[in-house]
């Protein structure tokens, strides 16, 4: 019989925990996009881990918040549904931030489940040893607790150690060479997304969602054209992506170009236009467009 062992671990926690960066960290490239801006991934994204003896399939979750129209209620259903049918659940936490009344919530709800979890503290590398010591005594030795630096890297070989002992033997299920099992389509637009955060002020980045038009490869000349479009919802939103000049939307572009080519491995040329959509975060129709619903 085989050793080979398998299984799915769900990455829940509040916003700008740094899920995402733990997860880009495991796999070893961006499977989810990060920002400091909270709420920044907005679906569950799978990153694969395989290694010799066993394959981890990652759940990236949104960050839990309360809902405020119909995609906040999409992201806390996606949670939801990610920590059903999981092996392990990793419920990461904030050290700078210390425990707060959410993460005393959540890990009292896991506790009542069945399914193991293990509370990480996070960015460790910006606290004191005096700090985290408090915040493992506030978490209690009832709880499995691991504290890690998802930027640094500081204890994440020993938490993939810890999580293999909650993998059953199974499958692989995916090859070896792969560690996302999200679209091109998907981690491109998810990328513009990611630079448009980066540069756009607190208000304008929850109003405005990505989708890619078109992707179409010349073969000829070795070049991959896509056509990219970023919804907002007002008519002043749209001048502030853009920019005076169209500067604002130019670096946008031209950063999110960079990454892109890094994931199709080629040249792209990338266009990008903005779109007023008024309230779409409400509309069933644009968020099936841009994947936030089946």
């Amino acid at each position: 019989m085989s050793d080979f062992k398998s299984g799915f671990i769900a990455l829940i926690g509040s916003p700008n925990v740094g899920k995402s960066t733990l997860l880009n960290r495991i796999v070893g490239t961006k499977v989810s996009i990060v920002s400091k801006k909270p709420q920044t991934t907005r679906t569950k994204i799978s990153g694969i881990l395989t290694r010799k003896d066993f394959q981890i399939i990652f759940l990236d979750t949104p960050g839990i918040h309360p809902a405020k129209n119909a995609l906040d209620e999409i992201m806390l259903r996606t949670i939801e549904n990610a920590i059903t049918d999981v092996d392990a659940v990793l419920y990461i936490m904030d050290a700078k931030a210390g425990v707060r009344e959410p993460d005393r919530e959540m890990i009292e709800r896991l506790s009542k489940r069945k399914i193991p979890f293990i509370v990480l503290i996070n960015k460790i590398d910006v606290v004191d040893k005096n700090c985290l010591i408090q915040l493992m005594e506030e978490l209690g030795e009832e709880n499995k607790v691991c504290p890690i630096s998802a930027k640094m890297g500081d204890g994440v070989d020993e938490l993939l150690l810890t999580l293999q002992q909650y993998l059953p033997e199974g499958p692989k299920y995916y090859p070896e060479d792969m560690v996302t099992d999200q679209p091109e389509r998907v981690i491109a637009a998810e990328i513009i997304r990611e630079k448009a955060l980066k540069h756009l002020g607190k208000e304008v980045p929850h109003g405005i969602g990505v989708e890619i038009e078109r992707i179409e490869a010349d073969e000829e000349k070795d070049i991959i054209h896509m056509d990219a479009v970023i919804y907002c919802e007002k008519e002043s939103h749209k001048g502030i992506i853009i920019g005076k000049g169209g500067l604002k939307l130019k670096k946008i572009a031209s950063e999110a170009r960079v990454d892109i080519q890094v994931l199709f491995g080629q040249k792209v040329f990338l266009q990008v236009w903005v779109k007023v959509k008024k309230d779409w975060r409400n509309q069933n129709s644009i968020l099936k467009i841009l994947g936030y619903k089946d």
